[in-house]
């Protein structure tokens, strides 16, 4: 009884100074949708909290200097050999520092894992209409992240100064310099000097470390007190409006499943990061700016730049004594700022075409009832793909025996007829959805029993639909429901009649 008491006067004294019972407690009831598909958000998060853990640790062992030293580590090959302090402290974490290669290895998964899991999250969002009103805000914040964690990742890539992601930097400041008229002055800001200069390790660290982790951390606080101000989308079923949300509250039961993940996730990453190698960062050797490794592929994530760089004619234009490199403009810069263009456009794009820009939607989609959004998620699906294949194209020809230029004109030719094909096969395959789960809803299932008529021929007997999957209509739709495309305009309503 005294230790109840005790806990009494203890809630009563923190809800007299904080909004523990008001505030809390309301937040507390918060019900969140229970389906698999919104826990993706999750494992970005949780990633990013691996990340920030593992950051940390890491940066009492990282030395973010270009001076010359001789290592004189543990590892034996490259001992006399003349590299930056930013590779020999790398060296120095891997092999030296109890379990350092481990905490290396899993910063380097979570990284990959992080963006990957807000890429399907993006997908989620864009396949089910996520974004829409009141939601645009909560994607345009979602794909910045996206675009923030790509530069994150490419920073955290660069800093070991290993012969492989110093090319990645030899990639990146070519892209500078294909930038008409101000190219050389953006590359001499960025590296302090001519190429590779003895900054840019420095200045990329502070970049990873504070301005880069800072924004990502701000702005998935923002998401996050957005999804709560908002509520959370649903799959459409019993019960389940536009005014509420039917699911488990955040606590307990919400916020115990949620730990369960964050321990999967903090756990898968430790089992990578112990038994799959990762960025092997001794193998490639200190960036020397007059070697090459062979066969070098950076992170999945930038592969696409990669591969449109690749498959890139060789075009030059010479204007009033400027060369206008579009075989790097075009594919480097223009390329992926058309893409983040229509990705932050597509919300409000979209809403005014098919007239949903005034109206709220907290219930899902499900993909096969936007045949149009769904086959132009599978068309830039597609071709992210081919990119991503393109930017190993020297590898796949040197394995399967092709020739290099035969292979790089047909991934030319599939960057344009596949998204097409994609698109095409994609929204035909929804429609063909639609008509099955129509004529399931309308005629029942099969039970697989077939007799005989009177008339002397066969049938199948069927029964009533009993199991649904989560947003599938419980009935046959009528014209007038069909969600394939611009809503339904209701007939409006009759004048009031004047007394």
């Amino acid at each position: 009884m005294e230790g109840r008491r005790a806990g009494e006067r203890l809630a009563d004294a923190a809800d007299g100074r904080l909004p523990v019972l008001d505030g809390g407690g309301k937040l507390l009831r918060k019900a969140f949708p229970d389906h698999w598909s919104f826990l993706l958000g999750e494992i970005a998060l949780y990633s990013l909290v691996v990340l920030v853990l593992t950051g940390v640790w890491l940066t009492f062992f990282f030395t973010p200097g270009m001076g010359d030293v001789v290592y004189d580590g543990r590892y034996a090959p490259l001992r006399g050999v003349l590299m930056s302090q930013a590779f020999d402290s790398t060296l120095h974490v891997s092999f030296d520092v109890r379990g350092g290669l481990l905490v290396r290895q899993m910063h380097h998964w979570a990284a990959l894992v992080f963006v990957a899991a807000i890429g399907v999250h993006l997908l989620r969002i864009f396949l089910t209409g996520a974004f829409r009103r009141p939601r645009e805000m909560n994607w345009t914040i979602g794909v910045t992240l996206f675009a923030l964690a790509l530069a994150e990742g490419f920073a955290g890539y660069s800093l070991p100064d290993d012969l492989l992601s110093g090319t990645g930097l030899r990639i990146a400041q070519g892209i500078m310099l294909s930038l008409p008229i101000i190219g050389t002055y953006v590359s001499l800001f960025v590296f302090g000097s001519a190429f590779p200069g003895h900054d840019i390790v420095s200045r990329l660290y502070g970049v990873h470390i504070l301005l880069l982790p800072g924004a990502l951390v701000a702005l998935v606080t923002v998401h996050l007190i957005l999804v709560v101000y908002l509520k959370h989308t649903q799959w459409r079923g019993p019960g389940r409006t536009n005014r509420n949300v039917v699911g488990k509250p955040l606590f307990p039961q919400f916020m115990a499943s949620s730990t369960g993940l964050s321990l999967t996730v903090f756990g898968v990453l430790a089992l990578l990061g112990g038994i799959a190698q990762i960025n092997p960062v001794w193998t490639y050797g200190p960036y020397r700016p007059d070697h090459v490794s062979t066969g070098s592929q950076p992170d999945w994530y930038v592969g696409f730049l990669e591969g449109s760089l690749r498959l890139m004619p060789p075009w030059e234009t010479n204007v009033a004594g400027h060369t206008i490199m579009w075989n790097v403009l075009l594919p480097a810069v223009v390329l992926p700022a058309l893409l983040f263009l229509v990705l932050y456009a597509y919300p409000f794009v979209e809403q005014r075409l098919t007239g949903e820009r005034h109206e709220e939607h907290h219930l899902c989609d499900r993909p096969r009832e936007r045949p149009v959004r769904t086959g132009l998620c599978a068309a830039g699906v597609t071709f992210y793909g081919v990119l991503l294949l393109a930017g190993a194209n020297d590898i796949m020809a040197a394995s399967f025996h092709l020739s290099l230029n035969a292979l790089t004109w047909v991934l030319r030719t599939a960057l344009v007829v596949a998204p097409i094909l994609a698109f095409l096969l994609a929204r035909r395959l929804c429609h063909a959805l639609l008509e099955a789960e129509q004529k399931r809803l309308t005629e029942g299932e099969e039970t697989g029993e077939v007799r005989q008529t009177v008339e002397g021929g066969y049938e199948s007997s069927h029964e009533p639909v009993t199991r649904f999957r989560p947003g599938a209509p419980m009935k046959p739709l009528s014209p007038d429901e069909s969600r394939t495309g611009r809503p339904a305009r209701r007939p409006p309503a009759p004048a009031p009649r004047r007394r």
